[in-house]
């Protein structure tokens, strides 16, 4: 069987980084990544309690909503089986960090996120595009709502405010995809949503005063959103879309994807996204082993022509509120004239 351009143009990279040994599962890492981050959750709980009903209490949110985050960075890893490769560790291993621990749905997640690798910056399969208030191309504000019409006049600006609700997307999505059966387990699923969900629940409001009680959510769950929402905007966002016909599989994850020039820190707090194209190029590859395969794939791309993309973190959001600016212009020139 003959090989097509895109599998001939990989192959070679593919080869070299499993020669390299980049693909192997990096157990002892995660053991120790699942320990630590486990004592990160727990830490931030009994600081909660021994706090009780304080005005501290909003401090100690914000270090839940990181915990929160990094939580949510190693469920990612195993939903790519980056941890282990075995779908019953996989599975059981998700639904405690997305359903137990976080009260989202890890399989909706796994569906939506598998979508968005297959078709990153697609307007009309990638659901990372779809799902936003926000348009990414002037083709998304055509017969919109007035909120929505209202939301992309100004989404630059509102564009990090609205990620403080990203929690509560994650949180709408699941619920929605376990009533229309998409997960396999929706009975477990959704079990699981409701006991995080009662705990949640019981502990905050037992703790704190009805005030309290709810600026602590709104401070928790809000930067949560916004915490997960930064790691994940610089990734694809303000890179090109498509439509239509796609360009074949190596050229559409290495062409819409942005890299951030890394430190270890942003390797920890971005937890290895920082190394977007390397990630969806080997979705599998685990997180430490990102920055040595950087090297090997820009060289690859170099040599066969292929631009690869990379800038600084805080240039990396400019770029994003730039596109969206530049998105509002463009559908406030096609508008209609007002009679």
């Amino acid at each position: 069987m003959s090989l097509t351009t895109d599998e001939r143009s990989f192959a070679p990279l593919k080869a070299r980084i499993r020669a390299e040994g980049l693909l192997t599962p990096r157990r002892g890492y995660y053991a120790v990544k699942f320990a630590t981050n486990t004592a990160l959750l727990a830490g931030s709980w009994t600081l909660f309690a021994l706090l009780g009903d304080s005005w501290w209490q909003l401090a100690c949110a914000a270090l839940l909503a990181f915990a929160y985050g990094q939580t949510g960075l190693l469920g990612h890893d195993v939903g790519h089986a980056q941890v282990t490769r075995s779908r019953r560790v996989m599975e059981i291993l998700g639904l405690l960090h997305g359903n137990a621990a976080l009260g989202f749905s890890y399989g909706w997640w796994m569906s939506h996120h598998t979508r968005h690798h297959n078709h990153p910056n697609h307007l009309d399969l990638d659901p990372d595009i779809l799902r936003r208030v926000v348009a990414f191309s002037p083709r998304q504000a055509e017969g919109v709502s007035r909120l929505r019409a209202f939301v992309i006049r100004h989404q630059a600006r509102l564009f990090f405010p609205l990620l403080c609700l990203e929690s509560l997307g994650l949180r709408i999505g699941s619920v929605l995809a376990i009533r229309r059966g998409v997960v396999r387990r929706p009975r477990l699923e959704l079990t699981l949503l409701a006991v995080h969900a009662i705990a949640y629940g019981a502990v905050v409001l037992t703790t704190l005063s009805p005030l309290l009680a709810v600026l602590f959510v709104a401070v928790h769950q809000g930067l949560f959103g916004a915490y997960l929402g930064c790691v994940f905007a610089p990734n694809h966002k303000g890179m090109p879309v498509h439509e239509g016909e796609e360009p074949d599989w190596l050229a559409r994850q290495v062409l819409t994807s942005r890299n951030i020039l890394s430190s270890r820190l942003h390797d920890f707090l971005y937890g290895g996204l920082n190394y977007q194209i390397e990630h969806h190029l080997f979705p599998t590859m685990p997180r430490p082993h990102l920055r040595r395969c950087r090297p090997l794939v820009r060289e690859h791309c170099a040599e066969i022509g292929l631009p690869y993309y990379e800038v600084g973190a805080v240039r990396s959001y400019r770029e994003v509120l730039a596109h969206l600016d530049e998105v509002t212009r463009a559908v406030a020139r096609t508008a209609p004239a007002p009679r």
